[in-house]
């Protein structure tokens, strides 16, 4: 039944039909509701759009991160490669001369001159400081 259990039109239905003043405020009512709907909607777009932004921008800074980590790992390799070939260098080199140094020299009457004559020398320098010349 229309109005209610008695049959009788609701009294507020029959205000608003018969008011033009209730009437225009139903209309308010609804064009309130119809923004609070709109800005509710615009809201959601707004959290999307962020949610959407915020994950371009995490992915962008871990693409640098990434981008960064590969350009730090190429230039340490790069920098144990030449450490490496510098050292395997200098071993190389201290490898010869090590060989170099366990080789027998045989010394000529030159060399034989030199030594004699330091010998002399000091035994002459030992001898003056025991004699207490010197």
């Amino acid at each position: 039944m229309p109005g209610g259990a008695s049959g009788v039109a609701c009294p507020s239905r029959v205000d608003a039909m018969t008011n033009p003043d209730r009437l225009a405020s139903n209309d308010a009512v609804e064009m309130a509701i119809v923004r609070v709907l709109d800005a509710e909607h615009a809201a959601r777009d707004a959290v999307r759009d962020a949610e959407q932004a915020a994950a371009a921008m995490t992915e962008a800074a871990r693409a640098g991160a990434r981008a960064l980590a590969e350009r730090t790992e190429r230039r340490i390799r790069i920098m144990r490669a030449k450490f490496e070939a510098q050292v395997s260098a200098e071993v190389a080199a201290l490898d010869a001369a090590a060989a170099d140094a366990g080789v027998r020299h045989d010394l000529d009457t030159a060399d034989l001159a030199r030594v004699d004559a330091a010998v002399a020398a000091l035994a002459a320098l030992v001898t003056e400081r025991e004699r207490g010349t010197g």
